[in-house]
C-alpha cells in the first residue's frame, strides 16, 4: 500500500477556512462534492488511524461544526473503512471511483486524487523508520520529571477553576475543548482531556503546523543546508525573466512573499482536501505585491517554504524522514504524523496529527533555546528569529491603531494582549488549537478543541492570562 521509495504517483486522471468565502470559478458543484468527499475520506482515515477514535466519536468532532462549503454534504456520503488497508474510502459520483484516503507509517492519511482508485495507493511514496512504532499507544511522559496525573487535581483551586472554564465554553461560546495541558520544564502542572481520550489520542493541528514547519526549517538551517535570506530556490521559478525567483525563505516564512492567493489566502481547498498537489497549486501564483513588503497570512507561504526545503535534498526519502531524524523523534514527539500530498510533499500548514504532550515538548524545545537534553537541534539564536516582529505585520481591524497579535516567523506574538508577557508566543490553528510559550514565566500551555467554524471561538490570549493568574495566586 505505500512504498519507502521516491515513486511519486503518476496519475492522468485547507487549512480550511474558518469562514467561507466566495468560490473561484473553478469551484463547480461536482467539485466541491469531490472535496466533501475528500474531506471525509481524510479526516476519517486520520482519526481512525493516527489517533484511534471510533466512528462515533469521529462524528461527533472531526465532521460536526465544520467548513461551510462543506459541512450540508458530508454527513450522507457513504464511505467504507478498510482497517487491514488502513484506507477509507467514500462514494461521491456514480461513474467516477469513491475519494480514496491512504493510511502510512508516519505520514499519515494521503488523499488520492480524485478519479483514482484503490490500486494507486500501492504508488504513494512512504518512509520506515527503524525502531519507531508508529502504532505506539503509550507516551513516557519523558522528559518531565513529575506529572500531576491526567484529569486530576493540580492542587491550585484557581487554576483548576480556569481549566473548568476552558471546558464550559468560558472563553467562546463556540468552544468545544477537547484538552488542556500546562507544563514547565521539569512538571506537567494539569493535565485534562475530555471523555474518551488519552495522553496519546491525536488531533490535527491545522495550521499550529506552521510552527511545526517553521521547527523543521530551523533544524534544517542549524545544519547549513539553507540560510532563509537565500532565495527560494524553487525550480519551477528558475527562469531568468521570473521576478518570483527573488522571493526568499525568509519571506515566505514572515507571510511576506508578495504572491496573489484569495482574498484571505488561506483557501487552499485543492490541496486540502481536493487531492491536488502542492507543486501544482501553490507554485502557480503571481506577484500582486513586493517580496517582504506586505503581510498577508496565506497556506501557500508556508507549503512553499517546506517545498523550498525539499529542494535541499538528492532523494524524496532523506526529504521525507528529515524532520523525524532531525527534529520530531529527537525529542519525543514519536505521537506526531506529518502528513503529504500523493507526490510527496509535506502539507505542513495544516495537515499534522499530534497529541497535546507532543506540542508541549515542542514547546519546551522553544523555552530551551532549540536545546533538548544538551543537543542543540535549531539553529542557535532561530527561537529568538521566529518571535521577532517581521518587518511586515498584520494590519490592525477596524478601528483599532494596532493588531492584536504581531507575526514572526510562523508564529504568532502576544505583544499586546493583556495579562500575558510581552515575550510570549504561540502556534495557533483552526478550530481553538493553541501552544502557547512564555519564556519569561518558562512555561508551556496547549489547548486543543473542536470549535464551530465560524463561531465565537476559544480566546487563547484570555485563557493564557487566565492561567498565569491563578498560577501566581
Amino acid at each position: 500500500m505505500w512504498k519507502s521509495t521516491g515513486i511519486a504517483l503518476s496519475l492522468a486522471v485547507a487549512s480550511c477556512a474558518v469562514a467561507a468565502g466566495p468560490l473561484s470559478d473553478r469551484e463547480t458543484d461536482a467539485t466541491v462534492k469531490a472535496y466533501a468527499a475528500g474531506y471525509k475520506a481524510g479526516f476519517v482515515c486520520s482519526a481512525t488511524f493516527n489517533a484511534g477514535k471510533t466512528v462515533e466519536q469521529i462524528e461527533v468532532h472531526e465532521l460536526t461544526g465544520i467548513y461551510p462549503l462543506v459541512a450540508g454534504l458530508v454527513p450522507d456520503m457513504p464511505m467504507s473503512i478498510d482497517r487491514d488497508a488502513r484506507r477509507v474510502s467514500v462514494t461521491w459520483d456514480e461513474s467516477l471511483p469513491p475519494r480514496i484516503s491512504q493510511w502510512r507509517p508516519h505520514l499519515g492519511c494521503v488523499d488520492l486524487p480524485v478519479g483514482a482508485t484503490a490500486e494507486a495507493a500501492e504508488l504513494i511514496p512512504g518512509i520506515t523508520l527503524p525502531g519507531f512504532d508508529a502504532d505506539s499507544a503509550i507516551d513516557d511522559a519523558r522528559p518531565w520529571k513529575t506529572r500531576i496525573g491526567v484529569n486530576q487535581s493540580s492542587g491550585n483551586p484557581a487554576l483548576d477553576a480556569v481549566i473548568e472554564d476552558a471546558f464550559s465554553g468560558s472563553f467562546g461560546g463556540d468552544d468545544r475543548t477537547t484538552a488542556v495541558l500546562i507544563a514547565s520544564p521539569d512538571a506537567i502542572l494539569a493535565e485534562h482531556y475530555v471523555e474518551g481520550y488519552t495522553a496519546v489520542t491525536s488531533q490535527r493541528t491545522w495550521s499550529v503546523a506552521k510552527s511545526i514547519a517553521a521547527s523543521v526549517i530551523g533544524a534544517a538551517v542549524h545544519r547549513g543546508m539553507l540560510d532563509v535570506t537565500d532565495p527560494a530556490g524553487l525550480p519551477e521559478w528558475s527562469q531568468p525573466a521570473d521576478p518570483r525567483g527573488t522571493i526568499t525563505v525568509e519571506n515566505l516564512l514572515q507571510m511576506a512573499s508578495g504572491l496573489d492567493s484569495n482574498a484571505a489566502g488561506n483557501r487552499t481547498d485543492r490541496v486540502y482536501m481536493g487531492g491536488g498537489l502542492v507543486r501544482d497549486n501553490a507554485i502557480s501564483g503571481s506577484l500582486e505585491a513586493k517580496p517582504g513588503a506586505r503581510w498577508k497570512y496565506a497556506n501557500n507561504d508556508t507549503m512553499l517554504a517546506v517545498y523550498a526545503l525539499r529542494q535541499r535534498f538528492d532523494s524524496q526519502e532523506a526529504f521525507l524522514r528529515f524532520p523525524f531524524e532531525a527534529l520530531l523523534h529527537r525529542i519525543g514527539m514519536t505521537h506526531t504524523r506529518l502528513e503529504t500530498d500523493w507526490g510527496g510533499d509535506f502539507i505542513l500548514s495544516s495537515q499534522v496529527w499530534t497529541t497535546s504532550r507532543d506540542l508541549a515538548r515542542l514547546g519546551l524545545l522553544h523555552l530551551a533555546d532549540g536545546v533538548w537534553e544538551n543537543e542543540r537541534i535549531l539553529a542557535e539564536g532561530w527561537v529568538d528569529y521566529v518571535a521577532t516582529p517581521a518587518s511586515s505585520q498584520p494590519p490592525p481591524a477596524e478601528g483599532e491603531t494596532r493588531a492584536r497579535r504581531g507575526y514572526g516567523a510562523q508564529w504568532w506574538l502576544y505583544d499586546n494582549s493583556p495579562g500575558v508577557p510581552p515575550d510570549t508566543f504561540a502556534a495557533l490553528g483552526n478550530r481553538g488549537q493553541s501552544l502557547v510559550v512564555v519564556p519569561s514565566r518558562d512555561l508551556v500551555i496547549v489547548r486543543r478543541g473542536y470549535d464551530m467554524a465560524g463561531g465565537d471561538s476559544f480566546r487563547v490570549d484570555e485563557f493564557a492570562a487566565a492561567v498565569l493568574a491563578a498560577l501566581e495566586s
